[in-house]
């Protein structure tokens, strides 16, 4: 593999073949959610789902995401290779990997139940009968424990092969088959959906849809991953190769650091449980966030990881202090006022995404109490991915996960305070206290291992920034108080109109102020889009 990109390949092409495609299908999720959403608001057929993918979705994001472990292990160890020994390698990893994950989906099947109970307990006490739709909806979902894995293998090459279209749009496969079931079932019953005789085919077709979307998701990189010679659906045992052992020495401590990140997820679950609604309710407010989130993490982790792992060695840690201040700089920039924005429009964003069917005005305002707790995290949930990151590309996955193990208890304690405190955003609280303290054990650990980093002289500009977007986000709030007042809150149109006008108003002050910064990474992405402007 050759040490740096294709010719005519920069990092900004990269990021912006990464920002396209995450975008498109962040859209597809969007609409997804939106039709679950109208199909079955907060209902007992969307709270099952939310408690029955949590384990199938997270293999799907842990070992089939972009920048999960598998991704990021892969990448790391096939970059550093040469073009002939790719193909032997992803085989011998596939299939070990396929071997151990088609066990995990076994399991999965067989005990459902128990796994369902483990993960909701109080759903049998609150809503009886989401429990038995959310046991039947993990056994057809299980198989997506052994595609996640596969996916994961899959696209990590191909990135490394500097190939980030496919990776990047794939998941749009996934919401068009869940958008498929979904129209399928409204043909077939009508308004009757949210009947609750209707309550267990909704959840099969929910669950069957989502297997299909992984399914899909697999099939449509084998051709990429032929025609470049980077292996076959051929099983191979090589597993003495010291690539397969570097790959895995890397990937164990990762999978299990980003699984105990997901603990943390079955915590919030756990405590979600005994309050209907609520796990539905996080994954809307979860998803509003994770579009953003995904699009910029993307653009900015995608081509960053190769770029940190080339400089790995002591002689260019130098560059890798410049790259990775470079990389948080860009984090604060978008996350720090798009999370102010979030904060002050959550309401009228939450109305003119999901309000419509079955879901009303009192399930718009409780996704916005989630929402707005979500912005608060919005630049710490990404840059803590960022220094994780860079660990992975110096070969350390033992200390991610070491953070992540000593935050499992912290988040327990802080769910069952806050959830008692402020009910259910105090979950979502939680994870930010998590995130942040991660986040800082991180930069301290990583500030020694790099023989210093200039840490203060990073954070006064993150400091400005953050100071830029509260003005942003002041802006935006009075003007939207100001239209809702003049032109009511009701009706697609107005809701639309107040919504860009605000967030446009708050948009342009961070700019202004940006822009005001002696931050050199500002004027470089502002010279950047004037460029992009400028050609179309």
């Amino acid at each position: 593999m050759p040490d740096t990109p294709k010719p005519g390949r920069s990092l900004a092409n990269i990021a912006g073949i990464v920002a396209a495609a995450t975008l498109i299908s962040k859209l597809f999720g969007l609409f997804r959610q939106q039709a679950i959403g109208a199909a079955f608001a907060i209902g007992p057929v969307a709270d099952a789902y939310n408690f029955a993918y949590v384990i199938p979705g997270f293999l799907l994001v842990l070992l089939g995401g972009i920048n999960g472990p598998f991704h990021s292990a892969i990448v790391s160890v096939v970059a550093k290779r040469k073009r002939e020994d790719i193909g032997p390698l992803v085989e011998s990893i596939s299939t070990l990997v396929g071997l151990v994950l088609l066990g995990v989906a076994v399991l999965l099947v067989i005990f459902a139940a128990p796994m369902i109970d483990l993960v909701a307990q109080g759903l049998a006490q609150s809503t009886p009968e989401a429990r038995e739709i959310a046991i039947l909806q993990l056994r057809i979902m299980a198989p997506m424990a052994l595609f996640a894995g596969l996916i994961g293998i899959g696209f990590g090459t191909l990135n490394a092969d500097d190939q980030y279209w496919l990776p990047s749009v794939s998941p749009l496969f996934s919401s068009v088959t869940v958008l498929i079931g979904l129209g399928l079932l409204f043909a077939a019953v009508g308004q009757d959906i949210v009947r609750p005789e209707y309550f267990l085919l909704g959840g099969a077709v929910l669950a069957i849809a989502t297997l299909a979307g992984a399914v899909l998701q697999w099939l449509v990189q084998l051709p990429a991953l032929w025609r470049s010679g980077l292996g076959r659906l051929r099983l191979r045992f090589n597993w003495s190769d010291p690539g397969v052992q570097e790959v895995f020495r890397i990937l164990g401590p990762a999978t299990f650091s980003s699984g105990m990140l997901q603990i943390n997820v079955f915590t919030d679950l756990f405590f979600a449980s005994f309050i209907p609604g609520t796990a539905a309710a996080l994954g809307y407010a979860n998803l509003l966030v994770q579009t953003p989130l995904g699009i910029v993490s993307n653009v900015i982790l995608v081509p960053f990881l190769p770029i940190f792992a080339r400089l790995a060695a002591p002689e260019n840690w130098p560059e890798l202090k410049s790259r990775i201040r470079q990389s948080l700089l860009l984090t604060a920039l978008t996350m720090l006022p798009l999370g102010a924005l979030i904060i002050t429009l959550a309401l009228p964003i939450v109305r003119l995404v999901y309000e419509r069917g079955a879901f009303d005005l009192e399930a718009s305002q409780m996704v916005t109490s989630l929402l707005i707790t979500y912005g608060i995290g919005m630049f710490v949930y990404l840059a803590r991915d960022v220094l994780v990151r860079v660990f992975y590309a110096l070969g350390d996955g033992q200390t991610p996960f070491r953070v992540s193990l000593a935050n499992i208890g912290l988040n327990a304690v802080l769910d069952f305070w806050f959830i008692r405190w402020f009910g259910a955003p105090g979950l979502v609280l939680a994870t930010v206290g998590v995130n942040i303290i991660s986040a800082l054990a991180m930069v301290i650990i990583l500030d020694r291992r790099l023989q210093g980093l200039p840490w203060l002289a990073w954070g006064r500009p993150i400091l400005a920034l953050t100071l830029a977007s509260g003005a942003a986000g002041t802006a935006a709030w009075g003007t939207r108080l100001g239209l809702e007042n003049w032109w009511g809150m009701e009706g697609f149109w107005i809701q639309l109109l107040v919504l860009a006008i605000a967030s446009t108003v708050g948009l342009m002050l961070f700019t202004l102020l940006a822009m005001l910064l002696p931050i050199p990474e500002t004027g470089l992405l502002v010279a950047r889009l004037r460029q992009r402007f400028r050609r179309r």
